[in-house]
């Protein structure tokens, strides 16, 4: 059986996509705006070994599987092209794939995978979520190149969901507002002191300086995001007030702040350190003081927390883990913190990401020479994917709002949101 026919068993002989194989056969539809490629029997190896979302990205992260043409069209076209195949079928066609003697000793080998897999992702830890290792985890997805990360996220170099006012708003303006909506939120006015837990190249930190007059500290595990970030204060005259630092949240010894603002670590932080984060969260704010926790989530409860052979874990963000919106809340709730308001930007998260992967197309050849072939193809499949992810409601994104009570149980909160959409 040809990879051509094997294709054709999986998808049928019409599909929207042309194929094409090492060993000459095609099919599909010629000319197609989508065209999947198998380079090498080593493709077929990866897909054996790591059956689904891992060998498929090993294959093409490795470049022996290519995609030619708009990787989210891609991977909407061949899921539901795939949507109707029995896991008997798979099954079925995998075992005649074996049988190729063609294919037999490519696929008895067992490849190493690509050098992008973060090695220490492999290994089951109860070290997991330490500050060595955390800090391992944040470096390998954050410490590729601060260049590289300037094309992708674009002028704000904000790598969080962003918020849309309109319809027709840019990727820069939907940042602006996502700072601004989460500064509202918080409630900043100047003169306040502000913590800005992983701050990422500091624009909450920024923005809370600059357009509030607020003092902003932000911490780091990333050393590259701490260097570029403080250039940037010192840059746009803002030293005085605003300040990012290499730093452990769980190092920061100063407390007392007005607001804390958490956008994108939660996700890192790991299940059981959930009650301590948040805890330590709430202890250093003043009483009335708010949290704003901007976090990835999943639907549900259901599933683990983590998918350790999963692709995301392995190349993106190594122990990351996921959790529902309600369990997020309710850990926050226990901690002490009066939750005031909630709200799910998931359809806009997918809108972001499609800016990012538009920025990526833009400037692929740079990016491959920046930080190479195989790094810019992780980034090309995990951004798409996750577009499909937020589309169709595997992940969602929340932002949370807590305040701490003062003494005699007030919030001073106002008695409606004063913070707009």
């Amino acid at each position: 059986m040809t990879l051509a026919r094997v294709f054709e068993e999986l998808v049928g002989p019409d599909a929207p996509v042309e194929f094409v194989a090492y060993d000459g056969s095609r099919s599909g539809s010629p000319g197609a705006d989508i065209r999947l490629e198998v380079r090498s029997p080593y493709a077929v190896s990866y897909l054996v070994h790591s059956p689904g979302s891992l060998g498929l990205a090993r294959a093409y992260v490795s470049g022996h599987l290519d995609v030619h043409g708009d990787m989210y069209t891609a991977l909407s076209t061949m899921q539901q092209a795939l949507g109707d195949v029995s896991w008997g079928d798979k099954a079925r066609i995998l075992g005649e794939v074996v049988r190729n003697p063609l294919l037999r000793a490519a696929v008895s080998r067992r490849l190493p995978p690509p050098p992008q897999e973060a090695p220490f992702s492999r290994v089951p830890s109860w070290l997991r979520h330490s500050k060595r290792r955390d800090a391992k985890a944040i470096s390998h997805h954050y410490d590729v190149s601060n260049t590289f990360y300037e094309w992708v996220l674009g002028p704000s170099m904000a790598y969080t969901c962003a918020c849309f006012p309109r319809e027709d708003a840019t990727l820069e303006e939907a940042q602006f507002h996502k700072h601004d909506l989460v500064a509202k939120k918080l409630g900043l006015r100047p003169g306040m002191r502000l913590l800005d837990v992983g701050c990422g190249w500091g624009g909450m930190v920024m923005h809370a300086a600059k357009e509030y007059g607020v003092k902003a500290l932000g911490v780091t595990l990333s050393k590259q995001q701490a260097e570029w970030a403080q250039k940037a204060i010192a840059d746009r005259g803002l030293s005085d007030l605003a300040e990012v630092r290499h730093l452990d949240y769980r190092d920061v010894e100063e407390s007392g702040f007005d607001a804390i603002s958490s956008i994108g670590l939660t996700e890192h932080i790991g299940k059981a350190n959930l009650p301590s984060y948040f805890s330590f969260l709430y202890d250093k704010l003043v009483p009335g003081g708010r949290m704003l926790n901007h976090t990835i989530t999943r639907p549900d409860n259901m599933a683990p927390a983590m998918k350790p052979g999963g692709f995301i874990n392995r190349y993106v963000f190594p122990d990351g883990e996921l959790e529902g919106p309600g369990y997020v809340q309710s850990k926050m709730n226990d901690a002490g913190f009066e939750i005031r308001h909630q709200e799910n930007l998931r359809e806009h998260y997918a809108r972001t990401l499609a800016g990012w992967c538009r920025n990526l197309d833009a400037h692929w050849e740079e990016a491959v020479a920046e930080v190479g072939e195989g790094t810019a193809r992780v980034w090309r499949v995990y951004m798409a994917g996750c577009i499909i992810g937020f589309e169709q409601n595997w992940i969602q994104l929340h932002q949370t709002l807590g305040v701490k009570l003062d003494s005699k149980g007030n919030s001073h909160m106002p008695l409606r949101p004063d913070w707009g959409v």
